[in-house]
């Protein structure tokens, strides 16, 4: 049974609705079934709205003497250019349709179509819009017998209305984890974070894959594959993500379960910082009390500093993190992540994030930022202690009255430096002074 039926009565097209609704079509169930009316087509016509990048207006394509393949009848295809305040030119179209075989009765309803068409782009902020075919029908009717539209990704979250839970394409249903991994892109556009799940149906050991930039992340993946391990997730954050970013997306990635090992590598020349990526990482490593190996290539700018970062931030963790640069090769590195693997016995599964003891005590001090707050250990800062939070605090904070570390800013300017109070909490760890904590709690996940 395919997942196109045809019934000629109401208790059969029943029984094909129900038989339908148990099918899957490739990893997709099939939840909804959409039943239409048969129609007697006598002419069938094309109509289609897109984006034109070339010349940055929108045009229109119209065929008025044939729908389906029209992609063999290019030449009978007018083009339109459309502009973008006043909408189609309906006289032009008036022409063509006077020019075709279309039924004069008609006209005024293709006409009607095409501003339907176009008010509806606009509505739903669509690149590309498709009616293929718009028929005619033998009783005098002009019907949209199939219709295709692709919203603008940019776009998705002003249109709830369409009911697109991730404006992307995926093959399978989106996971809890990719709602929650999109969710995190959706509300931090410093660089991007994709994130999607893959099938690891085998006996292979599953790891956890965290890459920056397509095409080396694609190399990073065939070199950790060949030696021996399934991919539990394809991860990318490259465009200069903010360290609260890579520290969200690191979190995600360790949710799931069974995972023996993390492994990070890119391109390797990425034209980012670094240590920003090093910071998020750490803080996600230290949380969660990192019990599995993590190999981490951090090839690009400031890559020496990061790699310093990562390894002194997380030396005393139950498992190796091991950083490396641009010129340790994907595969050097999949060589010595395979080693640390085999003599761990560590797993995803019993890694529980830590929350320090002084957050939520009436002794410590805390703040709002964007998606958090953060704690200050005020109990426990020193002379010593406040001076380091400052050095390290990207000129954010100072002391109070009483020598406790405080806001130096307003609470708006405070309010999106995560990445600059994140590198401040792991440097005063790494100085053995964690009087900081910046907590970033993500939904789905954490609360």
């Amino acid at each position: 049974m395919g997942g196109v039926t045809f019934a000629s009565s109401a208790d059969e097209a029943r029984d094909q609705a129900q038989q339908l609704l148990g099918m899957r079509v490739g990893n997709f169930p099939v939840t909804q079934v959409l039943i239409e009316e048969q129609l007697e087509i006598k002419d069938e016509l094309f109509v289609s709205l897109s984006i034109d990048d070339a010349t940055r207006q929108p045009v229109m394509l119209l065929a008025l003497e044939g729908g389906s393949g029209i992609e063999e009848r290019a030449a009978q295809v007018k083009r339109l250019q459309i502009n973008v305040t006043d909408g189609p030119d309906l006289a032009r179209v008036q022409q063509l349709l006077a020019e075709s075989t279309v039924e004069p009765a008609l006209h005024d309803e293709v006409l009607s179509a095409v501003r339907t068409l176009w008010d509806t782009a606009k509505r739903i902020e669509a690149r590309s819009v498709e009616i293929n075919p718009l028929v005619t029908t033998r009783d005098g009717r002009l019907v949209a017998a199939d219709c295709r539209m692709t919203v603008d990704d940019y776009a998705v979250f002003r249109h709830p209305e369409l009911g697109i839970d991730i404006a992307r394409e995926l093959d399978h249903p989106p996971t809890e984890l990719e709602r929650i991994a999109y969710d995190v892109e959706q509300n931090d556009h410093r660089g991007t974070f994709y994130f999607a799940q893959l099938p690891t149906e085998s006996d292979r050991p599953v790891i956890g894959f965290h890459g920056a930039g397509g095409g080396g992340s694609m190399m990073s993946m065939d070199a950790v594959t060949k030696a021996g391990f399934a991919i539990a997730n394809f991860t990318d954050t490259s465009g200069n993500p903010s360290s609260a970013k890579v520290y969200r997306a690191a979190r995600i990635i360790l949710s799931q379960p069974g995972l023996v090992g993390y492994f990070g590598s890119g391109s390797g020349v990425a034209s980012q910082e670094q240590f920003h990526s090093a910071y998020g990482l750490a803080k996600a490593f230290l949380e969660m009390n990192m019990a599995i190996p993590a190999v981490i290539r951090l090839g690009g700018n400031s890559e020496d500093r990061a790699c310093e970062i990562l390894h002194d931030a997380c030396a005393d963790l139950p498992a190796p993190v091991e950083g490396y640069r641009k010129d340790d090769t994907p595969a050097f590195c999949a060589t010595r992540f395979t080693t640390l693997v085999e003599q761990s016995s560590g797993r995803s599964d019993g890694m529980k994030r830590r929350v320090p003891e002084f957050v939520g005590s009436p002794s410590a001090f805390s703040f709002p930022i964007n998606g958090g707050c953060v704690w200050v250990d005020h109990a426990s800062c020193d002379e010593a202690a406040t001076a380091l939070v400052i050095k390290h605090g990207s000129m954010l904070l100072k002391a109070d009255t009483s020598g406790k570390p405080v806001p130096a800013v307003s609470e708006a300017d405070i309010a999106n430096k995560d990445s600059e109070l994140i590198a401040c909490e792991i440097e005063c760890r790494r100085a053995g002074r964690p009087v900081v904590f910046v907590d970033l709690p993500i939904e789905g996940i954490d609360c």
